[in-house]
């Protein structure tokens, strides 16, 4: 009953905010976690495996398996566990929602609470659902929200293109502290269209990457891949490149994100 109060609540915030010439939104997609068991199948993959996903990453990302995600007291909880499986010696969780919920612009929001510990990276990202663009990163990646433990509530929004992105130390990005982002739920959440991506925590405005297409005749896909379907990953990550950076606590585990719900909406504005 709280949770559908507070949802209504939001409903009315994000109307209100037409009144002012801003966008009104239409929910689309969503899950309240308002069941026990496994994640929903049908709005939740996984991405499965422990080759290091890129960032040299400690963890086996597992699938279907309670002990790395589950539903329980209406939280989702994607647990990372000190444990060997597969030649890996941690276990975690990586949901997608692939092929499931897929969008082109939005808002997508998510109200979670990070886990503590150094060696954890959470993350609340979008990745493309289709690669139009070609492999990463000439075809995006928008992180909503991403946290490392050796640097405690300390919250990071960024976007990757073939432009911008850290591999060549030009990626846009930007941090906020957040004092309770791993004791209490806080949103999280991205309004995109096409003009910009503004990044935004508890309804604060902290970042905002826009598109250079509109205003640069020799822009292309390499500045702003953002105009095709993007889908939502929910994961922790152990160790690696950032998460690692300053080693791992084995002392720490199991970790946890909870997660209080997920809600993406549309754009009723004709310009989308």
């Amino acid at each position: 009953m709280k949770k559908r109060f507070l949802f209504v609540i939001t409903l009315v915030v994000l109307v209100a905010l037409s009144a002012s010439g801003q966008n009104k939104w239409q929910l689309v997609w969503s899950d309240e976690f308002d069941y026990t068991g496994l994640p929903d199948p049908a709005k939740w993959g996984y991405d499965v495996g422990g080759h290091g996903w890129g960032n040299k990453e400690l963890q086996f990302y597992t699938k279907e398996r309670k002990e790395n995600a589950r539903v329980e007291k209406g939280h989702l909880i994607i647990e990372a566990r000190r444990e060997e499986w597969e030649g890996s010696q941690y276990t975690s969780a990586r949901l997608v929602s692939k092929g499931k919920g897929d969008w082109t612009y939005g808002r997508i929001e998510v109200s979670a609470k990070l886990p503590s510990g150094r060696g954890t990276w959470p993350a609340i990202w979008m990745l493309p659902t289709g690669w139009e663009y070609g492999r990463w990163p000439s075809s995006g990646e928008i992180d909503i929200m991403e946290h490392v433990g050796f640097d405690p509530d300390v919250v990071h929004a960024s976007v990757h293109t073939k432009s911008y992105n850290h591999n060549i130390n030009t990626h846009k990005t930007a941090k906020i502290t957040v004092p309770n982002a791993r004791s209490g739920f806080n949103v999280y959440a991205i309004e995109w269209d096409a003009q910009e991506i503004r990044a935004y925590i508890n309804q604060q405005h902290y970042f905002t990457f826009k598109n250079e297409r509109l205003t640069n005749p020799a822009a292309d896909f390499k500045e702003w891949p953002f105009d095709k379907a993007f889908h939502l990953l929910l994961n922790i990550a152990v160790g690696g490149t950032w998460g690692g950076a300053k080693g791992v606590d084995d002392r720490v585990w199991p970790q946890r994100m909870e997660v209080d719900y997920v809600r993406v909406y549309r754009s009723t504005k004709q310009t989308d």
